[in-house]
């Protein structure tokens, strides 16, 4: 789940993206609240008018916090709507230690790997050489959104499911990042799962 608003570009409007997925969409407005749905599934809201409810301070992708869930749970209720956010405000950017690193079955520049983030395990097909196993990284779960405005989707790659992503300096928009590309390797002063982005 990620919040987006940009009063300059768009207007008081709070973006809630539920799911990220490819329109055509369907679109059901009541009062100041639009939920758009795909095939009957509930992937997003608009919510007008935002700053009469609360105060989002930022022009973009915006953090969430329990007091914004809350804001916006009570206007989708307010507006007759009965889906139920998913509080989960749990970091997207974590630590993580790779535990193996195998060969992609369908492709040579590909490898497999799983990696530990603290409470799972999570298999990420890795396309870059610098990567092996023993090593510390910053995994991009599921949810998470690059400062390029990407999210992070589960995906296959070549068939094989892959469920976060790897991350590199330039990727996480770190200061004197390098050019050449490859992964950013941590320290031992990490701990796995921590939040790497507070």
């Amino acid at each position: 789940m990620n919040l987006f608003y940009n009063p300059n570009g768009v207007g008081d409007v709070a973006l809630l993206q539920i799911e990220p997925t490819d329109g055509p969409f369907d679109y059901n407005k009541r009062s100041d609240v639009v939920e758009i749905t795909k095939d009957g599934e509930v992937v997003g809201y608009n919510i007008f008018n935002i700053g009469e409810k609360i105060n989002l301070n930022g022009n973009g992708y915006i953090k969430l916090t329990s007091e914004i869930i809350d804001t916006l749970q009570q206007a989708i209720s307010s507006a007759g709507f009965k889906y139920q956010l998913d509080t989960d405000l749990s970091p997207k950017f974590v630590v993580g230690y790779v535990e193996t690193k195998d060969e992609h079955p369908d492709a040579d520049k590909l490898s497999v790997l799983y990696v530990n983030v603290g409470n799972e395990t999570l298999q990420i097909v890795c396309g870059v050489p610098n990567v092996e196993a023993g090593q510390k990284v910053v995994v991009a779960k599921v949810g998470a959104v690059m400062p390029s405005g990407m999210v992070i989707k589960d995906a296959q790659l070549r068939g094989v499911d892959s469920n976060g992503m790897i991350c590199s300096m330039r990727e996480l928009n770190l200061p004197n990042a390098p050019q050449e590309k490859g992964i950013m390797v941590l320290n031992d002063n990490y701990d796995i799962g921590q939040a790497f982005f507070e």
